[in-house]
C-alpha cells in the first residue's frame, strides 16, 4: 500500500491502524469482520489530540458558520443550532460512525458536539461535570459572567423519538439541578438545551431557567 492508497478509502486507514498496533481486535470475527478497539490509553490520548487538531483545521476553514452556530447557543436560538448541526452530520459522518449499542450510541454525538463547541476559543467548557445532584453532560461559562449554559444530549432510536428525547433531556436538567455550579459561580442568565440526535439527524430545544 503506498501513501496515495492509504487517503483513497477510509479501509486503508483502518487496515494501517490495525496493522500498526493503534488499534487491536477484540472478539471473534463475525462474517469476517472485526471489532477494533484502541489498545491503551497511552493510544487513546493520540487519538484525542489528532481528533482536536483535525476539528481546528476543519472550524479554521468554516469560521464564519461556527461562529455563528456558537452565537446561537448564546442567543437561545434552537432552530439555528439544529439547522448547523444537521448540515454537518450529513457532511461530517457516516451512520456507521455510530455502530454501538443504543445505550452507549450518546457518547459518539457528545464527543462530536464538543469537538464544535471548542471551536470557541474563550469558553470554558466542561463534559460530564458534577453539578447539583449528578453530572451535566456540558457545561459552558462564556466570556460574560451572567450568562451559563447547560447541554444533556440523548440518542433516539428513531426520528419520531427526537421531540421526546429533548423534553426527557430538559427535565433531566431540571431535576437534577445542572445549573446549580454555573449559578454558585454567579452565572444568572442560564439557558439549558436538551439535545437529541438519531443517525444523521438531530433535534434541539431550550429553556431559560
Amino acid at each position: 500500500m503506498t501513501y496515495h492508497e492509504l487517503d483513497s478509502s477510509i479501509d486503508n486507514l483502518w487496515s494501517v491502524l490495525f496493522t500498526t498496533g493503534y488499534l487491536t481486535k477484540t472478539g471473534r470475527a463475525i462474517n469476517g469482520v472485526y471489532k477494533l478497539v484502541i489498545p491503551n490509553r497511552e493510544v487513546r490520548e493520540v487519538f484525542i489530540l489528532q481528533i482536536q487538531e483535525w476539528f481546528r483545521e476543519r472550524m479554521a476553514n468554516d469560521e464564519k458558520p461556527m461562529r455563528e452556530f456558537c452565537r446561537a447557543f448564546l442567543k437561545g436560538e434552537p432552530e439555528g443550532i439544529q439547522k448547523r448541526l444537521n448540515i454537518i452530520l450529513n457532511r461530517m459522518i457516516s451512520v456507521l460512525n455510530e455502530k454501538a449499542p443504543d445505550d452507549k450510541k450518546e457518547n459518539f454525538y457528545h464527543g462530536l458536539l464538543l469537538g464544535l463547541l471548542r471551536s470557541e476559543i474563550n469558553w470554558l467548557i466542561l463534559s460530564n461535570a458534577e453539578s447539583g445532584d449528578g453530572f451535566s453532560d456540558i457545561l459552558i461559562e462564556p466570556e460574560d459572567p451572567d450568562t451559563g449554559i447547560v447541554i444533556e444530549v440523548k440518542y433516539a432510536s428513531s426520528v419520531a423519538g427526537l421531540e421526546k428525547a429533548c423534553e426527557e433531556a430538559l427535565k433531566q436538567i431540571r431535576e437534577k439541578r445542572y445549573d446549580e455550579r454555573l449559578r454558585n459561580d454567579g452565572r444568572t442568565d442560564v439557558l439549558t438545551y436538551g439535545i437529541a440526535f438519531c443517525r444523521k439527524r438531530c433535534k434541539v430545544v431550550c429553556e431559560r431557567c
